[in-house]
């Protein structure tokens, strides 16, 4: 398969512009990234200060931003490079589209489970008792629902992921492969015969188009619901605590830890092993560097980074002084030798001037 690349310009809405005044019809075979691309095929930069990068790889054109000029090979210059990229891998590589099989007999649901019109429950999954489906959800294979969960329309759950009892998800989700949502929280109180595990009487409650990521945890409340906030995106490999209540809009990176009882605004963005303590507050619009380690509620728009997580100037202004202690130790030993000579000098000329005194 090859279009032209005259074709690709009117399959982006771009702007053809070559490296010369010549015409070249060139054919486009594939489409890969800067890396793996190989003779006839079409890549990306995705910002002016990357196009220098272009010239190390072996693609046969690019689709670069507006602005980007001329280059040593044809280009496209279009607004938005990863949604045009997107239009192009799709015209080479379509997506798979499966035919709808409904409810498999080899499901395993209760007779009191409430199926709505059009949802699709793959072999092996298991759907519990009072369980409500709503229009157009699917389950892939293992799925395992567990009794009293409410699951909104047009949610999709992958394979192996569980939704311990009484959990509600909202329409539009995304819960990926061996997510867990509703576990036990991690909540013991030492007594005469060991550790007792805490009451766990609430449950997990997702908003609109939240989306999970594979092997992520969401632990159930212990009397009410551990909740997230319609809109939020969470990475791999997270874990949320008990009674926790995540905002709307939140991008929360994978091996975040938030601990129980923490509460977060909107658009609040925690990158990747960020570990949160209980008990505190995260600002709208805060941002939480990579690796923080957040003891203290957050102000609304407030960058932090570092352990403990400090405030973004002043983490850079350590990280800078941080860098120069190397120098700074060879200046002190210097500082230290001239100190010894100057010392050295004063004792001898007080005992020369001792000698001739008497």
């Amino acid at each position: 398969m090859f279009i032209s690349i005259n074709e690709v310009v009117k399959l982006v809405d771009g702007q053809l512009v070559l490296p010369d005044a010549n015409t070249v019809e060139l054919k486009i075979t594939s489409a890969s990234t800067l890396e793996t691309a190989t003779g006839g095929a079409i890549t990306l930069v995705d910002s002016i200060e990357r196009l220098p990068s272009l010239t190390q790889s072996a693609a046969a054109a690019a689709i670069v931003p507006t602005g980007a000029g001329p280059q040593d090979r044809p280009t496209i210059e279009v607004s938005d490079v990863h949604q045009a990229f997107a239009i192009i891998i799709q015209h080479f590589r379509p997506q798979r589209t499966q035919r709808r099989l409904g409810v498999s007999p080899q499901a395993a649901i209760d007779p009191s489970a409430r199926l709505a019109g059009n949802v699709e429950v793959l072999p092996l999954a298991f759907v519990g008792p009072d369980v409500e489906l709503a229009e157009g959800v699917v389950l892939h294979p293992g799925v395992r629902i567990g009794a009293g969960c409410k699951i909104g329309a047009g949610t999709t759950i992958f394979s192996n992921a569980v939704l311990y009892d009484d959990t509600v998800v909202g329409k539009d989700c995304i819960i990926h492969s061996n997510a867990v949502l509703g576990a036990y929280g991690f909540g013991y109180k030492p007594d005469a015969a060991g550790l007792k595990l805490s009451s766990q009487l609430g449950w997990v409650e997702l908003g609109e188009h939240v989306e999970v990521g594979a092997g992520t945890t969401i632990d159930r409340g212990t009397y009410g619901p551990t909740i997230i906030g319609s809109g939020t995106k969470i990475d791999n490999l997270v874990m949320i605590a008990h009674n926790c209540r995540i905002g709307q809009h939140n991008m929360i990176c994978s091996q975040v830890g938030v601990a129980g009882s923490t509460s977060t605004g909107e658009w609040v963005i925690m990158a990747g092993q960020c570990g949160l303590r209980d008990h505190i507050h995260i600002g709208d619009g805060a941002v939480l560097g990579a690796r923080s380690g957040v003891s203290n509620d957050v102000p609304a728009k407030h960058t932090v980074l570092g352990e403990p997580a400090i405030d973004l100037k002043q983490r850079k202004l350590q990280l800078a002084s941080m860098s120069k202690l190397p120098e700074m130790r060879k200046q002190v030993k210097r500082l230290l030798k001239r100190v010894e000579e100057l010392e050295q000098g004063s004792r001898s000329s007080t005992e020369e001037s001792s000698s001739k005194a008497a």
